[in-house]
């Protein structure tokens, strides 16, 4: 038998296929091992990131910090802005039809929650491009934590005479919650004309946060 690969040359080869376009066999030839064992080890070490680096990378990080920083923005007592995108992949053999988005090319969707600064805080990817972002974000983690109130620490300031706890900011495909603040439709007066101003300026950040992860 021979020695098996160290864990440099793995997370090299995986590095490598993940940040070009080459074949497979292309890279199995440039590293000098068996295109089987490029592709094992593109998934060792992706699910290695996902495992023990994930968990490191993304979080939810100073709430308190995060709630200033939107404050300043204009928008009190948020916790962050969410928004879908879609990332371009290769279609696949089995249900094909289920990755084609609204724009017509492969995708799969990747929903997340950014702070003041752009900086990821909760990411959902996997669900395929045809599947609208309403339904992602219903059967996604975040959801269920937001709607049994555990995702944020219960700090409630009161509006007026309106008692508001934490929230996120979302584009006019989520629902409306009590913890999930959108845009007024329909007949604005000067009073929603300036929420919607301040609820857009703070959202986005999510969107910016996803021109930057694309132009990397």
């Amino acid at each position: 038998m021979r020695a098996a690969l160290t864990v440099q040359k793995r997370v090299a080869i995986a590095l490598w296929k993940l940040a070009t376009p080459d074949s497979y066999r292309s890279v199995a030839n440039h590293f000098g091992v068996g295109k089987s064992t490029v592709g094992v080890a593109v998934m060792q070490v992706a699910n290695a990131i996902v495992e023990l680096l994930l968990s490191k990378v993304v979080t939810l990080g100073n709430v308190q910090a995060i709630v200033d920083g939107f404050a300043a923005m204009g928008f009190p007592n948020c916790g962050g802005a969410i928004d879908g995108t879609h990332i371009p992949i290769l279609g696949p053999d089995h249900q094909a039809s289920q990755y084609i988005n609204r724009k017509g090319y492969f995708s799969m969707v990747l929903q997340a929650l950014v702070d003041h600064k752009g900086r990821f805080t909760n990411i959902n990817v996997g669900w395929p491009g045809k599947v609208h972002d309403a339904r992602v974000f219903r059967n996604s983690g975040l959801f269920r934590r937001l709607q049994e109130g555990i995702y944020f620490p219960d700090q409630i300031i009161t509006v007026g005479d309106v008692e508001m706890p934490t929230v996120i900011l979302g584009d006019p495909t989520y629902p409306l919650m009590p913890w999930l603040m959108k845009l007024y439709t329909g007949t604005l007066d000067s009073d929603k004309e300036l929420f919607n101003y301040r609820l857009s300026k703070c959202r986005m950040v999510v969107e910016c946060a996803f021109g930057h992860l694309k132009g990397r």
